[in-house]
């Protein structure tokens, strides 16, 4: 009789394990316990306590690929056979290029109706940030982007490649709204005499500012900001005018479930957590990002600093499904453009 109660348990055990549960981590099977997440690189602070968080909550791990903004993309298109990303956090327009490849699936993500910024069928922005640029102090504070053609800046400048990064991506579109797109060609053309080269990595340029290797290149708020107040980099944040004002552009991390996720239930409780008001809240405590949700105001020190330096700034909000139809023709002839 107890062998018999021994061969019914065991075999009750297999036919649960074998029909799964509803929470990634209720599995039992091991990588049903882990998330894999492609982002670009920039929230890592933030990522850190979150996902701890998580962890501690659910049971779930989580392990993070990070990339240029358009190398997250590449890695999902190279992997469409066998999928590896559960989630995928990246910028526009490459956001909205994972989309129109078939590398997401739907998921409407609880919350998702208190985000007023860049959201689709697919995916929804999760934290908000900004374009800029930053300067060591041996650079001055240049004012304008007329100021940037200054032969000083000779070798001394760099920004990163549109089409690549989404920060570089930026900074063209940018122009473009400023000058027109013949206009922001021409003056990029000029800029080339200061450019050190290509840069697939924005990340990448803060340390050689901090440095002095570099006296100016581009960059986003919220990680120039985290990289000022916790690896006391020697560089400031400015936004370079034209025609008498300061614009930027809304430049968001946004998220999506990747297609054939490895662990789709596990990503979908994630996504749910990171776009959660307790983790919105955290965002510019943690990485001086700001919160995608509208109905999140931090009072953090962070949140103020980051409010501050964006003060007087006009945001452009670009239709990011027309800079998608218009990229790949942008991008050739940027590259033509600057040789």
């Amino acid at each position: 009789m107890k062998a018999l109660k021994t061969l019914l348990a065991t075999t009750l055990l297999l036919s649960v394990a074998a029909c799964g549960g509803t929470g990634a981590a209720s599995t039992g099977d091991g990588a049903k316990k882990t998330v894999t997440v492609y982002t670009a690189d920039g929230l890592a602070d933030w990522y850190k306590t979150r996902f701890d968080a998580f962890t501690q909550k659910t049971g779930i791990k989580v392990q993070t690929v990070e990339a240029g903004s358009g190398e997250v993309v590449s890695r999902l298109q190279k992997e469409k056979s066998n999928p590896q990303a559960d989630v995928v956090v990246t910028l526009p327009p490459f956001i909205q290029k994972a989309d129109k490849d078939g590398l997401l699936q739907k998921y409407d993500v609880p919350g998702a109706d208190h985000v007023k910024g860049l959201k689709g069928d697919d995916y929804v922005t999760v934290v908000d940030n900004y374009l800029c640029f930053i300067a060591n102090a041996q650079a001055g504070t240049p004012k304008t982007f007329d100021d940037l053609l200054d032969p000083k800046f000779k070798g001394k400048l760099q920004y990163s490649t549109p089409g690549q990064a989404g920060d570089g991506t930026a900074v063209l579109l940018l122009l473009q709204h400023l000058l027109g797109k013949d206009g922001a060609l021409d003056y990029l053309k000029k800029l080339e005499a200061n450019n050190v080269g290509p840069s697939a990595s924005t990340g990448k340029l803060q340390p050689k500012v901090s440095k002095g290797e570099l006296l100016v290149a581009n960059g986003d708020v919220q990680m120039n900001a985290a990289s000022i107040a916790n690896d006391k980099s020697a560089f400031s944040i400015f936004f370079p005018a034209a025609a008498g004002k300061r614009t930027t552009l809304a430049l968001p991390y946004v998220m999506g479930l990747g297609v054939g996720a490895p662990n789709a239930d596990g990503g979908k409780q994630l996504m749910e957590y990171l776009l959660s008001t307790d983790a919105q809240q955290t965002i510019s405590q943690d990485a001086f990002g700001l919160p995608a949700r509208d109905d999140v105001t931090p009072t953090d020190a962070n949140f103020t600093s980051v409010r501050k330096v964006t003060d007087g700034v006009e945001v452009w909000q670009p239709d990011w499904t027309a800079v998608l139809s218009d990229l790949d023709a942008d991008v050739a002839a940027y590259t033509k453009a600057v040789g």
